[in-house]
């Protein structure tokens, strides 16, 4: 009997110090370090000018990679489903010209806001040290801090040999906003009751539609659009503690 007894008494000790996931009802807050890779693309610049619409073909842009700081907040619906909302504070992107506009360099910088929410399915059970994890969501995105380089905000990527300088003036930018699907893999281990450790990858479907407002002494209001494709690869590693 007493032999029972101690077996009886290891196997609660076990139980309870096994349970080191997350389970229904469990709050598990995360932060830790973004890496955004852009998979970018831009449709060719079209300038609206005269009454007359052109499209400057050969022209384009490509954004760099960005890090930033990030923070998550984890529900547990089920032991086995979940949602994320995701935040952080807004990466830096660096666009640069490609083609016929790789000689102006950098043309311009801007922050990117892209408050996510996922819903997620854990794999392995609740008392499981590594849980793997599928998700899927949405986000919407905007732009702010949006700043051009003086070849841009001066106008004189505009000259050309049909106008000349008629076209250069004071320009500002304009970037649209928009809802981004995502998908999202990744994996969390659990060091114990409370604390974890979370790698996942990302993808988003991000595009926006850049416009250049010019304003001219001698032709009025010229725009200038382009279409730029990011399309991010995310990665995420994080700390997480389980309320």
């Amino acid at each position: 009997m007493r032999k029972i007894r101690v077996i009886a008494l290891a196997a609660a000790l076990l139980a309870s110090t096994g349970a080191h996931a997350q389970s229904a009802g469990d709050f598990v807050a995360n932060l830790g370090w973004f890496h955004l890779s852009p998979q970018d693309s831009s449709k060719p610049l079209t300038v609206n000018a005269l009454g007359t619409s052109v499209t400057e073909s050969g022209t384009g842009a490509s954004v760099d990679d960005s890090d930033t700081f990030g923070i998550t907040g984890t529900y547990f619906i089920t032991d086995h489903i979940a949602t994320t909302a995701v935040f952080g504070i807004p990466p830096k992107f660096h666009l640069s010209g490609t083609g016929s506009l790789a000689e102006l360099g950098q043309l311009g910088s801007a922050y990117e806001w892209s408050p996510t929410l996922l819903l997620k399915y854990y794999f392995n059970d609740a008392q499981s040290h590594f849980r793997p994890y599928l998700g899927a969501g949405g986000s919407y995105v905007w732009y702010s801090g949006v700043k051009l380089s003086q070849a841009v905000s001066s106008g004189s990527y505009l000259y050309s040999s049909t106008y000349g300088t008629a076209l250069e003036g004071t320009t500002t930018a304009k970037l649209s906003s928009s809802f981004a699907p995502v998908i999202n893999a990744g994996f969390a281990y659990n060091i114990d009751k409370h604390w974890s450790v979370d790698a996942s990858l990302s993808y988003m479907w991000l595009s926006t539609r850049a416009t250049l407002t010019t304003h001219t002494a001698e032709a009025g209001t010229v725009t200038s659009t382009t279409k730029l494709k990011l399309n991010p690869i995310i990665s995420f590693v994080s700390i997480g503690y389980r309320f």
